[in-house]
């Protein structure tokens, strides 16, 4: 099937979708962008790449739909145990003795990019099994896919989809039907789903720990710079900060801390 984008019409579409989101489309993923745009075009039974510019740039809802059509969405539970192995065993312990301190009872967690809702859900089965009375935890999770964040809303998920979950969990957090497991009320309230454009500032503050991982891949350096500042500011002191295994902070301006634990490195906003 011929390409739908010219040139002109890639770097269009490329520069929009940079603007609105910090999601950068190179030559080597252009056919993606390609793919996507066209399922678009024939949902909106359009054949106009000029039209379809003119309509998502002057129609807000739309302008979301094609952002959401145009990310990865590729998650699992647990996906890279030792970032939640150092959270059980380093960060946690941390955090509960920073909160000695100041009497504060709540843990506040920001589930970044978090697709259809795996990891916000691994993050909240993890922090009922071993955060100790009477302290209470909130999970925040945000995407920019809509989509997504209706499943993870929905917290129903297909047998194939729950692998990774510990039998442990699986039996206490989630009830199995005909067709999946449902996640129980019991965790889905610990959970606040929220779309959110990391373009943007989401307004938080006082976190104590941001997992976004496996996002930043997606941005440019600049891009890059801004959301990690972003997040530096939504953080309290001595929080933590979890990216993915193949994103680094290396060679980038910023504030925070490179921290290695026994079980995974990540970075801490440590002010004193």
């Amino acid at each position: 099937m011929a390409d739908l984008l010219t040139d002109v019409d890639f770097d269009m579409f490329r520069k929009l979708i940079y603007d609105e989101s910090g999601i950068t489309f190179s030559a080597t993923n252009r056919s993606i962008l390609d793919s996507r745009l066209k399922e678009r075009l024939r949902e909106k039974q359009m054949t106009s790449v000029q039209d379809y510019y003119k309509l998502v740039t002057s129609d807000a809802g739309e302008m979301k739909t094609m952002l959401d059509s145009v990310t990865t969405n590729l998650t699992r539970f647990f996906r890279n145990q030792p970032h939640f192995d150092a959270l059980v065993n380093y960060v946690i312990p941390h955090i509960l003795e920073e909160k000695k301190k100041t009497g504060d009872k709540t843990v506040r967690i920001w589930s970044a990019g978090c697709s259809t809702g795996e990891e916000p859900y691994t993050i909240a089965m993890i922090l009922k099994d071993v955060l100790p009375a009477p302290y209470t935890f909130v999970v925040t999770a945000s995407d920019i896919s809509l989509k997504s964040l209706m499943v993870g809303q929905q917290g129903f998920y297909p047998a194939n989809r729950v692998d990774g979950i510990p039998e442990k969990y699986l039996t206490r957090f989630f009830t199995k039907t005909d067709t999946g497991y449902q996640a129980t009320k019991e965790l889905m309230s610990c959970i606040r789903f929220d779309y959110h454009n990391l373009r943007n500032d989401s307004g938080a503050r006082n976190l104590d720990v941001i997992f976004c991982r496996n996002v930043l891949i997606y941005f440019d350096e600049a891009a890059q710079l801004n959301t990690i500042n972003r997040f530096y500011n939504s953080l309290g002191n001595h929080a933590y900060l979890f990216i993915g295994h193949s994103e680094s902070l290396f060679g980038m301006k910023t504030p925070f801390e490179f921290l290695k634990t026994d079980w995974a490195c990540l970075y801490q906003k440590n002010v004193n």
